[in-house]
């Protein structure tokens, strides 16, 4: 979730109760050499303690000194990518493109958890094509090399995000290791939840893209699923307070310029969820100041329907 789950957007999630945030993935040489944008998505927010920081890369070297730097700065978990499957990642032999050299990958994740003391994580997806589906035998590796928990994304690399996920293949995963497998793709509510846990096997699900526009999601699917407090889910002046924080705080976290552009994404989901006007949503996206965005939000968010729990 490049460029959607930085810090803003983590510690929003967060206060509503969500059991675990992970960072924008993080190229660990670029986070080495201490290149400003790339430390930034890496920054720590609301309550660190269920923040985790993800890394990606190809060289032992540098996964290691990230880790070691990540940790430095407050990460309670190091999760490694081995999932991304965008062509600039895997072309660089990072991400999902790690699944098609097992021996290479248990390198980088033994250099991980050799380097810090906090626990590691995985992130992996089926396989990288349909011919090559050994998420079961690379966790099993992993577990073995110290790692604590490991998402699957149900998809494979080559899939990238068509198709339906495929939660049920997910456990042989969960077979091959006994440590914790966490459930992920095309999970947006509690129902979709409650059959990716039954079809997987998995011990939790991740949310990804089902949060965009709805930083309270986690938090009804952990209540509907295990009881926790339910969030209170924001409308009418409490929905603009709360959409209006994020977007300061965005503007804060980036500077005004940059943070007005960022900005746009996260106000366009939240307006799809509204059903803001078509002449409103255009006014909004196009607005060249602070300002101007707010002081159209109550209008934009005025048709908002009510929102049944998940």
């Amino acid at each position: 979730m490049a460029g959607i789950t930085d810090r803003p957007f983590r510690d929003l999630v967060a206060r509503f109760g969500a059991g675990l945030v992970v960072s924008e993935m993080v190229a660990s040489a670029e986070m080495v050499m201490a290149k400003p944008s790339v430390r930034a998505r890496a920054e720590l927010g609301y309550d660190a303690s269920r923040t985790a920081v993800q890394i990606a890369g190809r060289e032992a070297h540098w996964m290691a000194e990230a880790a070691r730097i990540a940790e430095g700065q407050g990460a309670a978990i190091i999760d490694i990518n081995m999932g991304c499957p965008a062509k600039k990642v895997t072309n660089g032999y990072s991400g999902s493109a790690l699944m098609r050299d097992p021996d290479h990958a248990l390198r980088l994740i033994e250099a991980v958890v050799g380097a810090v003391t906090v626990p590691v994580t995985l992130k992996t997806r089926l396989g990288w094509d349909d011919a090559m589906l050994n998420a079961p035998q690379i966790a099993a590796r992993a577990e073995s090399a110290g790692v604590q928990m490991i998402t699957i994304h149900g998809r494979t690399r080559c899939q990238f995000y068509k198709g339906q996920a495929d939660w049920a293949a997910i456990r042989a995963v969960c077979d091959a290791v006994n440590i914790p497998v966490i459930a992920n793709g095309d999970i947006v509510d509690a129902p979709t939840a409650r059959r990716a846990l039954v079809q997987s096997g998995a011990q939790g699900v991740m949310v990804g893209r089902g949060a965009q526009g709805r930083p309270w999601v986690l938090a009804q699917i952990a209540a509907a699923l295990y009881g926790t407090p339910a969030p209170v889910i924001p409308k009418g002046a409490a929905l603009c307070d709360l959409i209006g924080g994020h977007y300061t705080a965005i503007l804060g976290f980036y500077g005004r310029d940059l943070g007005l552009r960022v900005a746009r994404k996260h106000l366009g989901w939240y307006m799809d969820a509204a059903l803001t006007p078509a002449d409103l949503r255009q006014a909004i996206l196009t607005a060249q100041s602070p300002e101007a965005v707010l002081a159209h939000l109550p209008d934009a968010l005025a048709h908002a329907p009510e929102r049944a729990a998940a």
